[in-house]
């Protein structure tokens, strides 16, 4: 059983933005029966503004533990009102993973850590060393966290690795976990890991994950439901009828065809 049954954008807004992007159109009585919900299409077609929008009205905890930042969620909290969500399980908890705010949360603690180090400095030499990082840590919230949640700092991993990391634990309990094109930080073998840790986390937990993607790989997830956005409007469809997977699939097969004008 999902967590939210459906959802549905209760507006007669056409224009302007957010109500004149096609997500946002044809989001009426969208089901979300399966433990798996995918929303695809191309670029501009207002997946990702739609996921922020659920994320918002459930008030999901993000990368950072910071409230919703008025923003880069104008839209969302513009269309909160006017979207209906039927649970099925309520109050739910989960998280909110965003490719953006992952790199963003990264450079932020490497910037913070660069500017506390360059403060202590001063203390060096005086002060022993376990002291000066006692007060680093202190002084840097993000960093304290980071060692707290993680063992260790997420720099010392690559940028795939650590993301994995993270969704590793922050995916540890029942809950709605909503993904914001988690490709962007992966290979495709990271890919299909990502496709393990979620089965692995459903094999004994009763949870829902709704991920807006581009990728064929991580839209293969067996026993999804695809959810394919466009002007013509929002298409429950099959796998190899989407045009992300067809596209890549005539690439790989034939890449002299697509290349040939550049030769």
């Amino acid at each position: 059983m999902p967590y939210i049954r459906s959802i549905n954008i209760n507006t007669s807004k056409s224009h302007p933005f957010p109500y004149d992007i096609y997500a946002i159109k044809y989001a009426r009585n969208i089901a979300l029966s399966n433990q798996i919900t995918f929303f695809i299409g191309d670029n501009g077609t207002g997946k990702s503004t739609l996921l922020e929008t659920l994320a918002f009205r459930l008030q999901l905890p993000k990368m950072d533990g910071a409230a919703y930042p008025k923003r880069s969620y104008e839209a969302a909290m513009k269309l909160s009102a006017e979207l209906e969500l039927e649970f099925a399980i309520d109050n739910p908890r989960g998280f909110f993973f965003r490719a953006e705010d992952f790199g963003n949360y990264q450079q932020s603690v490497q910037q913070t850590d660069f500017s506390l180090h360059s403060q202590l400095k001063s203390l060096e030499g005086e002060v022993p060393d376990h002291i000066l990082q006692e007060m680093k840590d202190n002084a840097n919230y993000q960093i304290h966290h980071m060692r707290k949640n993680f063992g260790q700092e997420l720099t010392m991993f690559s940028h795939g690795e650590a993301y994995l990391r993270i969704i590793e634990e922050k995916v540890n309990k029942p809950g709605i976990y909503l993904l914001d094109e988690p490709e962007a930080a992966l290979s495709p073998a990271r890919q299909l890991s990502l496709i393990y840790q979620i089965f692995g986390h459903l094999s004994t937990h009763r949870s829902q994950f709704v991920i807006a993607t581009h990728s064929p790989i991580i839209m293969a997830m067996p026993n999804a439901k695809i959810f394919e956005i466009s002007e013509n409007g929002m298409v429950e469809t099959k796998l190899e009828d989407t045009e992300h997977y067809q596209v890549t699939r005539g690439f790989l097969n034939n890449p002299e065809a697509y290349l040939r004008h550049l030769m």
